[in-house]
């Protein structure tokens, strides 16, 4: 963002190099002229020095001191804290937000193991003396959210990863899961546990038990818990069970807001709510069961990490579940902030993280709030000192982001006209660390963006964070060749997090950003301070540099004189998507490739022409204000010009034609076109390959516009 000291300083344009007298930020600065550019940096190392690990131990200690579920009472104080933080630090246009949606919490859930011999599971985790937080009575045991009530006895089938090709796998062999409870673990290969929850109920189990396999993330991988970072026997997964690949937010209120008085839909008519049963296990209580299946062994590459041999059952272990869930109408709670802009306060860049955790969430989300609080903190300071950014800053605390990504999508929802008019980029951070590996999403006009900040950063170690990430993403992709600039972001993006609206319902440019590391404790109780301060981050070194990447990243959004968006590079990611749909299902000679291999080198030419004219302008010191507002204006259009109206078939909420989610969660480029590719729906993907020519080329007509308003000035 653009800051001002006692005058406003009025940036120039595009991408130059800054000559900087200090090494790490001797980097490109888009949007900037190199005087333009020294200036934002002496600003961005002013806001850098003021950032404090110590605060931000402070503010995760109190996220984390007690559970903070989604429409329980102390998230709410939570809702209510955050406010009172930003009103102490400063921020203005403080606001708490009301969605009144269905919210679904446990009453009573039971597991018994009836024959061969009985076992009743614990459904709970183990206390620890080294860390007293796991002592704590408001901690719930296993549940999952969304899960249908019931009461069932039946047979138990092992499951793998309750994925479609493992039942296809027990078809095979005679076991039919129709009336059965299914048994599957998480993450091999990693789904979603609403799609296992969905594939089960399609194929007519009676119920669903998803439990952590020490293969996956227990003692197979390393030390764990409370000696290391990974899941201990009692550690439960918790997790909402939703649909909401096909549609998020509150299950009611579906495309709309569920602002108090809102119409709502009957719960049977909505498409995001299980109609199955489902309870997450330890493998403590796993165990059990799994030694006393019968039938065929399962296959070598469904065995696990426990000392037996695993089998796919079916007749001889019967269990008698019981999950008795509390659904009904809570409030969540929104909070927002913002710092006004100086010069264009109708341009906002908008940061977010959600704040409701399972139990105590240290690391998902709260080292994602803590972080963004001191980053709060820093700017409020700068504020109180004249120092305001030029475009308006949104600060959100979410709610609900672990049942339906529900409050992300409710605000989207509710503002959704004047986000699209005003949103420059959402910067999405949900879990700040659980290690010192740096992963950076971002869609293909702000990956370069992305790179290029990384190169000012030091890290804790001594070196940059382009230095480091280097590092981790060559080990990542496990390449034996250093990966290039143009790989170091990830521009496939998938769900599971609150960019969701803002990327696939609205087409805002989104990016997401976390470090990660050694993580076994996935949304259960001992994903908590102790963990975070012993394995995640000790010193919060990396929560601090967090800060500070997302602080700049939002500083040179806020503050460019010409958005900082490279379509150039989004032309190329666009050509790589449709080289992999190709390879992946031949769709050349059943669409028409050639003409849409066109318009894609069309929109990236008129991409790099547009970078070209840019720089030129900026020589020329002729860029007007009224030129700059144009531009910006009509270059913020790009992305929402990816939107379809229509949306994907079969899930009109997702309306993005290039970046959408599978069921798993996984990323889905080029959605419309690949399904009905996957599909062999040669007709449909005629459709969508059309649709999607059309985008670009109003796009290439845009910028083509832009390129000759540009090198026309004189």
């Amino acid at each position: 963002m653009l800051f001002i000291c006692s005058v406003v300083v009025v940036v120039s344009a595009v991408a130059f190099h800054v000559a900087s007298a200090q090494g790490p930020n001797d980097s490109k600065m888009s949007g900037f002229s190199s005087s333009a550019a020294a200036r934002e940096l002496l600003i961005e190392r002013q806001f850098r020095a003021s950032t404090s690990a110590d605060q931000i131990s402070k503010f995760h200690r109190y996220l984390t001191s007690e559970p903070h579920p989604a429409g329980s009472p102390r998230n709410n104080d939570l809702a209510r804290w955050v406010a009172d933080q930003w009103r102490e630090q400063g921020l203005e246009d403080i606001t708490i937000h009301r969605y009144d949606v269905l919210h679904s919490s446990p009453r009573q859930i039971s597991l018994e193991m009836v024959k061969p011999k009985s076992y009743v599971a614990k459904l709970r985790e183990d206390s620890y003396d080294v860390d007293p937080d796991t002592k704590n009575p408001k901690a719930d045991g296993a549940y999952l959210g969304y899960s249908a009530s019931g009461e069932v006895t039946a047979p138990l089938v092992y499951a793998h990863s309750g994925n479609p090709e493992d039942y296809d796998y027990l078809r095979q062999h005679g076991i039919d899961v129709r009336g059965k409870i299914v048994l599957v673990r998480y993450s091999n290969p990693y789904s979603y546990r609403g799609f296992k929850a969905l594939t089960a109920e399609r194929l007519g189990a009676a119920a669903i038990l998803i439990y952590s396999d020490p293969a996956e993330d227990g003692y197979k991988k390393g030390d764990v818990y409370p000696n290391g970072p990974w899941g201990p026997e009692s550690h439960i997964q918790r997790g909402a069970i939703t649909y909401d690949f096909i549609q998020p937010g509150d299950p009611l209120t579906p495309g709309w807001a569920s602002i108090p008085g809102a119409k709502r839909i009957r719960p049977e008519d909505a498409v995001s709510l299980p109609k199955i049963m489902g309870v997450p296990l330890s493998w403590h209580d796993a165990k059990p069961l799994l030694e006393k299946m019968d039938g065929p062994a399962a296959p070598d590459s469904w065995q696990g990490g426990l000392p037996l041999k695993y089998k796919l059952g079916g007749k001889r272990v019967i269990v008698h579940l019981k999950v008795d869930m509390d659904t009904s109408t809570r409030p969540y709670y929104v909070t927002e902030a913002r710092i006004r802009g100086s010069e264009a306060p109708d341009e906002w860049v908008i940061l977010g993280n959600h704040r409701d955790a399972w139990v105590y969430g240290a690391v998902d989300p709260s080292s994602g709030t803590a972080s963004m609080l001191e980053l709060t903190r820093d700017l409020g300071q700068m504020l109180k000192q004249g120092i305001r950014p030029k475009r308006t800053l949104v600060f959100c605390s979410w709610d609900g982001e672990e049942y339906a990504l529900t409050g992300s999508t409710e605000w989207g929802e509710q503002y959704a006209d004047e986000l699209k008019q005003k949103a420059v980029a959402y910067l999405n951070v949900d879990e700040a660390t659980s290690g010192a590996n740096f992963q950076g999403d971002a869609v293909g006009s702000l990956a370069p963006l992305l790179v290029e900040v990384s190169r000012t950063l030091p890290a804790p170690s001594g070196k940059t964070l382009y230095d480091e990430w280097k590092i981790s993403r060559q080990a990542q992709l496990d390449e034996p060749q250093p990966v290039p600039d143009a790989r170091l972001a990830n521009t496939r993006i998938g769900s599971g997090s609150d960019h969701t609206v803002f990327l696939n319902f609205l087409g805002i440019p989104t990016f997401n950003l976390s470090f990660v590391g050694p993580y076994g404790v996935y949304h259960s109780l001992y994903d908590d301070y102790f963990w975070m301060n012993h394995f995640g981050d000790p010193g919060y070194r990396y929560h601090a540099l967090m800060t500070q990447l997302w602080g700049v990243l939002a500083m040179r959004l806020g503050n460019a004189q010409i958005l900082p968006y490279d379509f150039e590079s989004y032309g190329e990611n666009i050509r790589q998507f449709v080289v992999d749909l190709n390879l992946a299902n031949r769709i050349a000679g059943h669409i028409d490739l050639p003409a849409l291999q066109r318009q894609i080198a069309d929109f990236e030419s008129a991409g790099r022409e547009f970078n070209q004219a840019i720089a030129l302008a900026v020589v020329s010191g002729k860029l007007g204000p009224s030129t700059v507002t144009q531009v910006n204006e009509q270059v913020m259009r790009v992305e929402r010009n990816w939107c379809n109206p229509d949306g994907i078939p079969g899930r009109p909420w997702f309306k993005h034609s290039l970046y959408g989610t599978r069921y798993t969660y996984a990323h889905l480029e080029l959605p419309g076109l690949t399904e009905a590719s996957e599909a062999g729906d040669w007709k449909r993907a005629t459709e969508q390959e059309k649709i999607l020519e059309a985008e670009l080329a109003t796009n290439t007509a845009l910028l083509k516009q832009l390129n000759q308003k540009l090198n026309s000035i004189p």
